[in-house]
């Protein structure tokens, strides 16, 4: 059993910042890619961010410039930078993570973290 802890959303003004984070814990025997994905109000959840193990990353072109994405494998742990927040990017912020344990590899999902962006 895997269990994910997301933390680090809240309330700011537009062109501020916020760090999420995400720490995996369990029988956690490897973890391949993490990513950060968010689901706005009346629209579909999307795909923000993605590290793989080997640290190469990918974002939404909503995001880039904007966000950084990375990891601490010691600490199972992702992180979320965010920085010149817009009002568009209010959503629940959802990690997900593509986990070995001892018995099977599956993808987990953390509850989500509400960020909004509002003067």
């Amino acid at each position: 059993q895997v269990q994910l802890v997301e933390s680090g959303g809240g309330l700011v003004q537009p062109g501020g910042s916020l760090r999420l984070s995400c720490a995996a814990s369990g029988s956690i025997f490897s973890i391949y890619d993490m990513g950060w994905h968010r689901q706005a109000p009346g629209k579909q959840r999307e795909l923000v961010a993605v590290i793989t193990s080997g640290g190469s990353t990918n974002y939404a072109d909503s995001v880039k410039g904007r966000f950084t994405i990375s990891r601490d494998n010691a600490k199972n742990t992702v992180y979320l930078q965010m920085n010149s927040l817009k009002p568009e990017d209010t959503a629940v912020y959802y990690c997900k993570v593509d986990v070995l344990t001892t018995l099977s590899r599956n993808y987990y999902w953390g509850k989500g973290t509400l960020v909004t962006v509002s003067s």
